[in-house]
């Protein structure tokens, strides 16, 4: 099966996590294709952040900003907008800052996660429920090969753990205290996603164009590790034909999916790094960070997503060289202030993606 972009006009879509990176990319595209939207999200971290540049607090019927710890809140909020999809997404999604703050990583993605289904109850409009995690929820055990949606879940550290607990609580709402012929609930993986927007700390691109930007060198960690990277539009693609068979629940569908790039895609960060200083102007420069002693992080990951070509008909489209160059091209015209040539470039992206998937 295949999605259908006229499917979203008109469909109510309760979204968490719409004022971060994916969040306000899934906004863009929703709203585009005239879904009437309710956002629950944190204020934006960053003042350069997609939310506020492109003001997209406009796109939203419904929008409270407020953590998913206030139950009550979250509760009304659900229940006053009766979506008839909702889309979780909001998240704490760094995992050198779960080393430093495990409690609240814990809060936000396992009783986050257990709120938000809570307030799913006894809504009646509600048809499906998407909880996206991470590639990083699997027990990385660093055989080579690539995880399939089969495969146990774990986490060395506290962040994947947080999301491996995502995944467990999810299953276990779905089993127990949800009616599968009145409520679709499944899980979304995704890998290490990329395009312009991003400004979290620690992640790879996010602190070039920091450096890049200001003439410095870039320091870089785990060269060496493997990552299976990809445009942020290819997952949201599957999250969007996910939840559409999920509404429509024609078939039976498997609780979780894998949304990851081609094999072609899953390359060190070292090679990354260096493709993408290529591709800025003036090229960036970079060194590899030696004698800091770092927590943590694994050597290789890569997903298996053959269960959603077969089952979805989703498939992803850039190639590892299209993303980085669509990736520099949109955090340029972030940084110029370009708001319409930067929201066309979205548009842009997403009508490949389009043409290619629905």
């Amino acid at each position: 099966m295949t999605g259908s972009l006229s499917f979203w006009a008109g469909k109510r879509v309760f979204l968490t996590g719409h004022t971060g990176f994916k969040g306000a990319w899934l906004t863009v595209w929703l709203h585009t294709l005239g879904a009437k939207l309710a956002g629950y999200a944190l204020p934006p971290e960053d003042d350069n952040a997609l939310y506020d540049s492109l003001k997209l607090s406009a796109c939203f019927e419904q929008n409270t900003l407020a953590d998913l710890a206030e139950l009550s809140t979250l509760k009304a909020s659900v229940a006053n907008f009766a979506p008839d999809i909702v889309i979780h997404m909001a998240a704490q999604s760094l995992v050198r800052r779960s080393y430093r703050e495990p409690l609240s990583t814990i809060a936000a993605n396992v009783t986050g996660t257990a709120h938000l289904l809570e307030a799913c109850r006894g809504v009646d409009s509600i048809k499906a429920a998407l909880v996206v995690t991470t590639d990083k929820c699997y027990q990385n055990l660093e055989t080579g090969q690539a995880y399939k949606e089969t495969d146990a879940l774990g986490g060395r550290d506290i962040y994947s753990a947080s999301k491996a607990a995502a995944e467990i609580i999810t299953h276990a709402y779905r089993q127990s205290l949800f009616d599968s012929e009145k409520i679709r609930i499944c899980t979304a993986r995704a890998g290490n996603v990329i395009g312009a927007g991003d400004m979290a700390e620690d992640r790879l691109l996010p602190d070039a164009v920091r450096a890049f930007t200001q003439g410095e060198e870039l320091l870089i960690r785990s060269p060496k590790a493997l990552r299976p990277w990809q445009h942020v539009v290819e997952p949201l693609s599957g999250y969007m034909m996910l939840a559409q068979a999920m509404f429509e629940n024609k078939k039976p569908l498997s609780p979780a999916y894998n949304f990851g790039p081609e094999p072609s895609s899953v390359v060190p960060v070292e090679e990354v790094i260096s493709r993408f200083a290529a591709l800025w102007q003036p090229a960036g420069k970079w060194r590899v960070e030696v004698g800091q002693k770092q927590p943590h992080e694994a050597a290789l990951l890569a997903l298996d997503s053959a269960l959603a070509r077969e089952e979805l008909g989703w498939k992803p489209h850039f190639t590892l060289e299209e993303a980085l160059a669509h990736t520099a091209a949109g955090y340029r015209q972030l940084q110029a202030h370009d708001s319409d040539t930067l929201r066309a470039h979205m548009r842009g992206c997403m009508s490949h993606a389009n043409e290619v998937l629905f």
